[in-house]
């Protein structure tokens, strides 16, 4: 029997990613999450926002575990995992009003970055709100020592993963519909990136 999954990064940033969602999502009522890894983020927030109703998804590999701490917790607003792959041409038929994502850019490829983009463009309704967590480059430049290091250790596991530039996921974002509504510094020199659908 396979253990519960469980990652240090999650528990190390659930508070401060909470103290950002927590105000941008007070009016939405049913979030998206892709790639929710281990599940730990999906059931914290779940916990913590219990006005949303949760959506877990990821690849079918990590199912089994999304589903141990999912099962554990036992809580109305969680659900899932639903499978999305983001290069899948039918994305989970679920009604949301925003999307959340951590530590997912850096570990796809560019043609996965870009399907995930036009695939949330495509299920956000209008003022619904994409909340992007994560290591961004700025100006062609990392911005810690600490991210490039980081950075050569991922292009080491896979040479087409890797940190992603702000302004490149920023013109993706144009592209789906969406306009920058925030850019959050956040510890360990990471960000939340905040685009809205339709704005004006």
């Amino acid at each position: 029997m396979m253990n519960k999954p469980w990652a240090e990064s999650c528990d190390q940033n659930r508070e401060p990613i909470l103290e950002v969602i927590r105000p941008l999502f007070s009016e939405s009522g049913s979030i998206l999450e892709i790639g929710s890894g281990t599940g730990q983020h999906a059931v914290f927030f779940a916990q913590q926002l219990p006005h949303m109703q949760w959506h877990a998804s990821d690849q079918s590999d990590y199912h089994a575990g999304i589903s141990m701490w999912v099962e554990e917790a036992a809580l109305p607003n969680v659900h899932g995992p639903f499978q999305l792959d983001v290069m899948q041409e039918d994305w989970p038929q679920i009604d949301i009003d925003a999307v959340f994502s951590a530590n997912s850019a850096h570990i796809m490829d560019e043609k996965m970055v870009e399907a995930m983009f036009a695939g949330v463009g495509e299920i956000l309704p209008h003022a619904g709100v994409l909340a992007l967590y994560g290591p961004f480059n700025y100006d062609g430049s990392y911005t810690s020592e600490s991210n490039a290091r980081f950075d050569e250790w991922l292009k080491s596991r896979d040479p087409h993963s890797g940190i992603k530039s702000f302004e490149w996921l920023n013109s993706l974002a144009r592209a789906a519909g969406m306009k920058l509504q925030d850019d959050v510094a956040m510890p360990a020199n990471n960000r939340i990136l905040v685009w809205v659908k339709d704005a004006e």
